[in-house]
C-alpha cells in the first residue's frame, strides 16, 4: 500500500473507507452523501479549489493531494470511486491507478462510459485481479447527494463488499425499496444507464411536444399551461419530469418579468447518450425509434439559423384548433411515454440476451422508481407487468398497459393527425404512434422490400407457405 506523503503526514493511517477521485458537482455530492451514511471518505481532484470545498462541505473529509496519498488513506481492500468524463480521462486515471492497486481492492467507474469501454476496462482490471464495477448513477446533482438510482454492473464478489453501502446511499421508491441493484456483469449497469438516458430523451421530447402544441396550437397562456401540466401530474402521467416542466412553466425570468421560455433559446445541447442508446438498439437490430426520433429533434433543433431562415421561405399551414386538445394531448403523451419505456426495455433484453448478461427487467423498473429522472408512476404498473411475465417480449403486451394505450388510442391519433395539418412538428409523438402501430400490425410491408432487394441483389426470399430462402428470377424493369 502506498503511504501518505508529506502533504498531509500520517494520512495512511487514517484508513478510509472510499475514495473519490474527480470531485466535481457529482463527485463531491456523492462523497457527501456517503458520508451522511457512516462513511470516512477520501477525495482527490487535480483542482485545489475544489479539494477545499470537498473538505468544507463533506462530514469527515479526508482531502488529498495526489492519488498516491488518496491510496494511502484507504483501508484495505481499498474501494475507489472514480466520478471524471467518460472517455480518455477514465482510460488515464485508470492506467495511473492500476498498477498501484492490490488483488481485492475495487474501481468503481461512476461517470456515464460506454458499456463497451467498461467491458474493455473490467478484463484488464480482471488482470491485476482488480475488480471493475461499471454504475450508473441517476438523479442529478440532488439525487447524487440525497438518494441516487444505482445500476451496477460488475463480478458479484467485487459487488459484495460495497453493496451495503451503495444500498444505504441510493434512494427509496415509494414503497421503501432502495434504488439500487446489481443488473448484470461487465459493462451491464452502464448499458442500463445508457437506455435509462435514451428513454430520458424520448420523455423529454414528448413532454416539450405536448408544451409546444398547447403552446402553437392552442394559444395557452402560460399560467393554463401549468395547470394543465398539473393536474397531468396527479394522474397516470406522474413524474419527477412532469413536476419540473410545471415548475419551468410557471417561472418568470428576472430581469424582463417574461415566461422564462419565452426568453430560453430554442437549440438544445446533448452529451452523447441518447445517441449511443440509438446506435446500439440499431446494432441490436431491436426498433428503438422514437429514442432515435429524439436524438434527431436535438441535432435539428441545433440548426437554429437555418430554420428562422426556412420559416420566413416556407410558410406554415393553419387549421383549426380541436375542443379537445388538452384531453389529446394528454393521450398522446401517455401512449408516447409507454412506447418509449416499451423501446427501452426490449433494448435492454435485447443486448441481456445478445452479451449474456441475464438482466433481470423487473429490478431495473425497481430501481428506476425513485431518485432517477426518469421515476415515473407508470413504472409501477411496468414492475408489476414484469413481476408476471418474467419474459413479456414488448410492455404493450401486458394486458393492464395496453389498456392504457387502447384507451387513448382515439385522441393519440386526434392530435397527431391535428399537429400535421396545422405544420406543427411532432417527431417523437408521430414516432411513438408509428411503433405502436407497427408492432400490432400482423402483416406489414416488408414483403415488399424481400422483393425489391431479391429483384436487384438476388438476395432471396421467404415465403409464407414453407421455411427456406428462395429466389426468382425477375423479368427485367
Amino acid at each position: 500500500m502506498v503511504q501518505g506523503n508529506s502533504a498531509n503526514p500520517g494520512v495512511g493511517n487514517i484508513g478510509a473507507d472510499i475514495g473519490v477521485v474527480g470531485l466535481g458537482v457529482m463527485g463531491r455530492n456523492l462523497a457527501a452523501n456517503l458520508a451522511d451514511h457512516g462513511a470516512t471518505v477520501a477525495g482527490y481532484d487535480l483542482d485545489a479549489g475544489r479539494r477545499a470545498d470537498f473538505a468544507a462541505h463533506v462530514a469527515g473529509a479526508v482531502p488529498c493531494a495526489s492519488p498516491e496519498e488518496l491510496l494511502g488513506a484507504l483501508k484495505a481492500p481499498r474501494t475507489i470511486l472514480m466520478m471524471v468524463p467518460a472517455g480518455a480521462p477514465v482510460d488515464a486515471l485508470l492506467s495511473a491507478l492500476l498498477p498501484r492497486l492490490s488483488p481485492g481492492d475495487v474501481l468503481i467507474d461512476g461517470g456515464n462510459s460506454h458499456f463497451r469501454d467498461t467491458n474493455r476496462r473490467s478484463a484488464l482490471a480482471q488482470q491485476s485481479g482488480v475488480h471493475f464495477v461499471g454504475l450508473g448513477v441517476s438523479g442529478g446533482e440532488e439525487g447524487a447527494r440525497r438518494g441516487p438510482a444505482l445500476m451496477a454492473g460488475g463480478p458479484a464478489e467485487a459487488l459484495a463488499p460495497v453493496a451495503p453501502l451503495l444500498t444505504a446511499i441510493a434512494a427509496r421508491a415509494p414503497d421503501g425499496d432502495p434504488c439500487f441493484a446489481r443488473v448484470g456483469p461487465e459493462g451491464a449497469g452502464h448499458f442500463v444507464k445508457m437506455i435509462h438516458n435514451g428513454i430520458e430523451y424520448a420523455d423529454m421530447q414528448l413532454i416539450s411536444e405536448a408544451y409546444y402544441l398547447l403552446r402553437n396550437l392552442g394559444g395557452f397562456s402560460y399560467e393554463r399551461l401549468a395547470d394543465s401540466f398539473a393536474e397531468w401530474n396527479r394522474g397516470e402521467l406522474a413524474s419527477y419530469l412532469m413536476e419540473i416542466t410545471t415548475d419551468i412553466l410557471r417561472t418568470r425570468d428576472a430581469e424582463s418579468g417574461s415566461p422564462i421560455l419565452e426568453i430560453i433559446r430554442d437549440a438544445a445541447g446533448q452529451k452523447g447518450t441518447g445517441h449511443w442508446a440509438a446506435t446500439t438498439a440499431l446494432e441490436l437490430g431491436m426498433p428503438a425509434p422514437t429514442i432515435a426520433e429524439a436524438v434527431h429533434a436535438r441535432c435539428l433543433s441545433a440548426l437554429k439559423d437555418e430554420r428562422v431562415r426556412a420559416s420566413a421561405a416556407f410558410p406554415s399551414h393553419t387549421a383549426a384548433t380541436p375542443d379537445d386538445l388538452v384531453s389529446s394531448v394528454g393521450d398522446a403523451l401517455l401512449g408516447g411515454r409507454i412506447a418509449v419505456y416499451a423501446q427501452g426495455f426490449a433494448v435492454i433484453a435485447a443486448g441481456s440476451r445478445q452479451f449474456g448478461w441475464d438482466v433481470d427487467l423487473a429490478a431495473v423498473a425497481r430501481i428506476w422508481r425513485g431518485g432517477c429522472i426518469i421515476r415515473a408512476r407508470l413504472l409501477d404498473r411496468i414492475l408489476a407487468a414484469l413481476s408476471r411475465t418474467p419474459d413479456l417480449p414488448n410492455l404493450m403486451l401486458d394486458p393492464e398497459i395496453s389498456s392504457l394505450m387502447t384507451r387513448g388510442d382515439a385522441g393519440f391519433r386526434r392530435v397527431v393527425a391535428q399537429a400535421t395539418l396545422a405544420s406543427v412538428p411532432v417527431p417523437a409523438m408521430s414516432s411513438a404512434l408509428a411503433y405502436w402501430d407497427g408492432y400490432r400490425s400482423g402483416r406489414l410491408w416488408a414483403n415488399m422490400i424481400q422483393a425489391q432487394r431479391d429483384y436487384f441483389g438476388a438476395h432471396g426470399y421467404e415465403r409464407i407457405d414453407r421455411p427456406g430462402m428462395v429466389h426468382t428470377e425477375w423479368k427485367p424493369a
